[in-house]
């Protein structure tokens, strides 16, 4: 998703949504691209946070699932730059707290962020 363009369309998003184990999901790449996160950053998150994830929520594809999906999607080798780990797949529910998790993240790292300039600012003006 390009960052002139946020908003996307209802034909864009299903294009993203894949039926797995007779769920449909969405995966990690793809969900982190939506919420304008690195993949990494994502998966970092909701291990920090793996109480709030239960498995009805995500999972981390299968070997063969993952060599199916890629020949739906077209995805590249890993010994061309491609994806190195299997993707974990994100139910709705899976989505809705990855999202959820990603905002608290931000708003604490805001928060230290604001705290640090206010201390900052104190022993400037001493």
């Amino acid at each position: 998703m390009s960052k002139s363009s946020n908003k996307l369309t209802t034909d864009q998003l299903g294009r993203l949504i894949y039926e797995i184990r007779g769920e449909r999901v969405m995966l990690d790449s793809d969900l982190a691209s939506i919420y304008g996160v690195e993949t990494k950053a994502l998966n970092r998150t909701v291990k920090r946070n793996r109480d709030r994830f239960p498995k009805d929520f995500m999972f981390q594809i299968s070997a063969d699932e993952w060599q199916n999906l890629k020949y739906q999607i077209g995805t590249s080798s890993s010994g061309h730059g491609g994806r190195r780990r299997r993707p974990y797949a994100f139910t709705e529910h899976g989505a809705i707290m990855a999202a959820n998790v990603l905002n608290s993240a931000r708003s604490s790292a805001d928060e230290r962020f604001r705290r640090s300039r206010v201390l900052e600012n104190a022993s400037i003006a001493r």
